[in-house]
C-alpha cells in the first residue's frame, strides 16, 4: 500500500472518529478550526487559573521600573514596577469577560431584532430596519468614546457601551436570512396549522440559523476584545482594573516605548492579536464546514485525492541475480 493511500485512510478514519462527537466533532474535523480553538483554550484556561499560574496580586508593586526580563520576573516590570507576566495573565480575565460577554449581548440584540423585523415585515419591519441603518450610519468610534466617557467607568459600561454600537451588522445578516427562510414550506406549515408568530420565529427559523449566529458571535467576540483594548489604551475605561488594555495604557503612559522597554507593551498586545487570530480561524474553520459552496469545494479535493492515490502503486523492485558464466 502507497503512502498516499495510507494517509488518505488515516484521514478518513480520524473524521470517522470526530462525526461520533456531533457538532463539535464537526468543528474539530477543520484544521483552521482546531488550531484556532487550542489557541483561545490557552488564554482562557491561562485566565481561569491565573492564581495557580501568576499568584499574587497583579496591582502590586514588585522592584525598580521598567526591568528587562530575567529569572525574577519572566517578562521584567512595567513602568509602575509591577510584574508584567502577573499582570498578562490576571489581566486576560476581564479582557476575556468584557469579550464574551459583550458578544453575548450584541448578539442577543441582533438575533430578537434581526428576526422579528425579518418575519413581520410592515411597520414592524421599516421600524426596526430604520433604528438598524441608523446605529450602522452612525460612526461606531465616536460614539463608543461617548457613552465610554459619560457613562461611568467600569466593566458593566464597557460591555454596554460595545453592545450598543456593535449589534446592527449582524442584525442585517439575520434579517436578510430571516426574510429567506420565512418562504420555505416549513414555515408555511406553521402558519397554516395556527401556531403564533413568536414561536414560528424561535422554535422553527431560530435552529436554522445557529450557524450565521454562532459565526456572528465569534466576530462579536473579536470586536468586543479589540474594541475594550482600544478604550482602555485610550483611557476611557477604568484604569484600575487589570486588562490587556490597561496594561498598554500604563505602558504608553510610561513611556515604556519610547526607551525601548518592549517587555512593557509587546506580551499584552500579542496576547490581543493571537485571541484575534486563534477565533478569526475557528470562525473560518467554521465556514468551511457549513458553507455548501466551500463543502463542495472540500469534498471535490478529496475524491481526487483519493482517485490519485489508487492510481499510485508501489511496484516492488526485484534484484537481478547473475548466474555465473561457464
Amino acid at each position: 500500500m502507497s503512502a498516499a493511500t495510507t494517509q488518505s485512510t488515516s484521514q478518513r478514519n480520524s473524521a470517522s472518529w470526530l462525526s461520533r462527537l456531533g457538532p463539535i466533532g464537526t468543528l474539530l474535523s477543520s484544521t483552521k478550526a482546531r488550531i484556532g480553538l487550542t489557541i483561545v483554550m490557552v488564554f482562557v484556561l491561562a485566565a481561569v487559573f491565573a492564581q495557580w499560574i501568576a499568584p499574587g496580586d497583579p496591582k502590586k508593586f514588585v522592584g525598580a521600573i521598567n526591568k528587562p526580563p530575567s529569572a525574577e520576573y519572566i517578562l521584567g516590570t512595567n513602568p509602575q514596577g509591577k510584574d508584567v507576566f502577573r499582570q498578562l495573565v490576571w489581566g486576560g480575565q476581564l479582557s476575556l469577560i468584557i469579550g464574551f460577554g459583550s458578544a453575548f449581548l450584541m448578539t442577543t440584540i441582533a438575533v430578537v431584532v434581526g428576526m422579528i423585523a425579518g418575519y413581520y415585515r410592515g411597520w414592524i419591519d421599516d421600524v426596526l430596519n430604520f433604528i438598524m441603518n441608523l446605529f450602522l450610519v452612525i460612526p461606531a468610534l465616536p460614539l463608543l468614546v461617548l457613552l465610554s466617557a459619560y457613562l461611568k467607568p467600569g466593566t458593566a459600561t464597557i460591555v454596554f457601551a460595545l453592545a450598543i454600537t456593535g449589534w446592527a451588522f449582524n442584525g442585517r445578516i439575520v434579517r436578510a436570512q430571516t426574510m429567506s427562510l420565512r418562504e420555505k414550506d416549513f414555515v408555511a406549515a406553521a402558519v397554516v396549522s395556527g401556531e403564533p408568530g413568536l414561536k414560528i420565529i424561535f422554535v422553527h427559523i431560530l435552529p436554522n440559523m445557529v450557524n450565521i449566529i454562532v459565526g456572528g458571535f465569534i466576530g462579536a467576540v473579536i470586536y468586543g476584545i479589540m474594541a475594550s483594548t482600544g478604550l482602555a489604551f485610550l483611557g476611557l475605561a477604568s484604569t484600575q482594573d487589570v486588562t490587556w488594555g490597561t496594561n498598554l495604557f500604563w505602558a504608553q503612559n510610561g513611556g515604556a516605548l519610547m526607551i525601548g522597554a518592549w517587555w512593557a507593551f509587546l506580551p499584552s498586545g500579542l496576547a490581543v492579536a493571537l485571541v484575534a487570530f486563534g477565533l478569526a480561524l475557528t470562525n473560518y474553520g467554521m465556514d468551511e464546514i457549513t458553507n455548501p459552496r466551500l463543502q463542495a469545494e472540500s469534498m471535490l479535493r478529496r475524491v481526487a485525492g483519493d482517485l490519485f492515490a489508487r492510481s499510485v502503486r508501489a511496484t516492488p523492485v526485484v534484484p537481478r541475480t547473475h548466474e555465473p558464466t561457464a
